[in-house]
C-alpha cells in the first residue's frame, strides 16, 4: 500500500510540473500593439479634411484581422491584416490597406483608400 501512494505521490508531482512549466512565449505574439495611441491624426476625403494633434488611435484585433478607430469624427480603418518585419515591430499587408506600421510603442499610418486619405503619427 505505501508503494502505491508513493507511486501516485510521484506521478502527481510530475503531473504539477508538467502543466506548471510552459514553453516561453515571444512577446510579439501577445499583441502588445492592442491598446491605444495618442498623436497627430488625419483624414482627407474630397473637400473634407480632419486634423488633430492630439488625436488617439484605439488598435483592436478580431481574429486574424485588426481595427483602428480614431476619435474626431475620422472613419475607423478595419479588417487590416499584418506580417511581421524585423524585431517586434509589424507592416500592413492586403490590398488598398498598406500603409501602416505598429510596434508595441509606435504606430505610423499613411493609407490612400477608395479617395480616402488617413495618416497618423502616435506613440503611448
Amino acid at each position: 500500500m505505501k508503494k502505491t501512494v508513493q507511486i501516485f505521490s510521484m506521478l502527481l508531482i510530475a503531473l504539477t510540473v508538467m502543466v506548471s512549466c510552459k514553453k516561453d512565449t515571444d512577446p510579439a505574439d501577445r499583441d502588445f500593439f492592442v491598446g491605444t495611441y495618442k498623436g497627430s491624426v488625419s483624414y482627407r476625403s474630397g473637400q473634407n479634411t480632419i486634423t488633430s494633434s492630439d488625436g488617439k488611435v484605439t488598435v483592436s484585433k478580431v481574429g486574424e484581422t485588426y481595427n483602428f478607430y480614431f476619435g474626431n469624427n475620422i472613419p475607423d480603418i478595419t479588417g487590416v491584416k499584418f506580417e511581421k518585419k524585423g524585431d517586434n515591430s509589424y507592416v500592413s499587408i492586403g490590398s488598398g490597406l498598406t500603409g501602416i506600421s505598429i510596434d508595441a510603442s509606435n504606430l505610423t499610418i499613411r493609407v490612400a483608400k477608395d479617395s480616402q486619405f488617413w495618416t497618423a503619427d502616435c506613440t503611448r
